[in-house]
């Protein structure tokens, strides 16, 4: 039976090789691809990825090629991105603990939580979290994600993060513990060289945030603790690190590579690369 993957989208711009290359790897395998977004809006790829002359600020010149670009526009205006699962719809929102029956709910949250969950689990065999800077806004701290990844990865299946996208892993953690998920492991992600000094932009708002509002490298270096790692590899062209079940991409070339691995991982039992 061919494998299923869910991939998630913020709603406020992916960038466009990041989605390109994890699909074009899946579509050659003959997986099925399912795609999701917080509320069911369909995604939309940030402008500049789709821009063969854009200037990345940090690295001083174009992360995109032509044929990339062209690619990555014909998938965004594809219908395949239509009308993705909302994970809204699928995953109930915790309630506060100031809510006037706060037991009830929290006891009505877990039941349903458990029937959300345990149907993605069923479903799908990874979870793919495509970056870019949309994620920053209504990925990083999304706790129905956060109940998704902590689904799969106590499922022990793979999940596979890009970029700012990273973020997920640091920030979903148990809450009875408040532990990271990435204690021990060995991650990449954009380290703080890559990062904007302005200019960090979304879609749907007219709002230039400057910089990133946090350096996604400090919380990764923190998350890891003494026993795991942060990899920037800065220099090198690309970065993609497996610390099973988790995959990391650092940024947009390293795409197409985490793609490629995340099939390792499923079809040959991939447990540890890069590092």
């Amino acid at each position: 039976m061919s494998k299923r993957i869910l991939v998630v989208l913020s709603e406020f711009g992916y960038w466009g090789e990041e989605l390109v290359g994890p699909v074009d790897a899946l579509d050659a395998q003959g997986y099925r691809i399912t795609f999701a977004t917080p509320t069911g809006k369909r995604a939309r790829a940030l402008p500049p990825s789709l821009d063969a002359d854009y200037i990345d600020p940090p690295l001083g010149r174009s992360v995109t090629t032509r044929d990339m670009a062209r690619r990555a526009r014909e998938l965004d205006e594809s219908s395949r991105l239509d009308n993705p699962l909302s994970l809204q719809d699928l995953i109930p929102e915790r309630p506060y603990y100031s809510s006037l029956n706060h037991l009830r709910e929290l006891e009505d949250y877990h039941r349903r939580l458990a029937s959300g969950v345990g149907d993605l689990i069923a479903g799908f065999d990874a979870l793919v979290i495509v970056g870019g800077s949309g994620p920053i806004v209504d990925l990083a701290n999304n706790e129905r994600l956060h109940e998704v990844v902590l689904a799969f990865a106590a499922a022990d299946k793979p999940i596979l993060a890009e970029c700012y996208g990273v973020a997920v892993l640091a920030f979903a953690r148990d809450l009875e513990t408040r532990a990271s998920l990435l204690w021990g492991k060995h991650v990449t992600g954009h380290p703080k060289e890559y990062d904007y000094k302005d200019g960090t932009g979304f879609i749907g708002v007219n709002f230039n945030m400057g910089p990133p509002p946090y350096p996604l490298e400090y919380i990764l270096r923190d998350a890891t603790g003494p026993d795991g790692a942060f990899h920037g590899n800065v220099g090198k062209e690309t970065s993609v690190i497996v610390d099973f079940p988790y995959l990391t991409a650092r940024s947009t070339p390293d795409s197409v590579p985490a793609g490629e691995l995340l099939v390792q991982v499923l079809e040959n039992g991939l447990r540890r690369y890069g590092w």
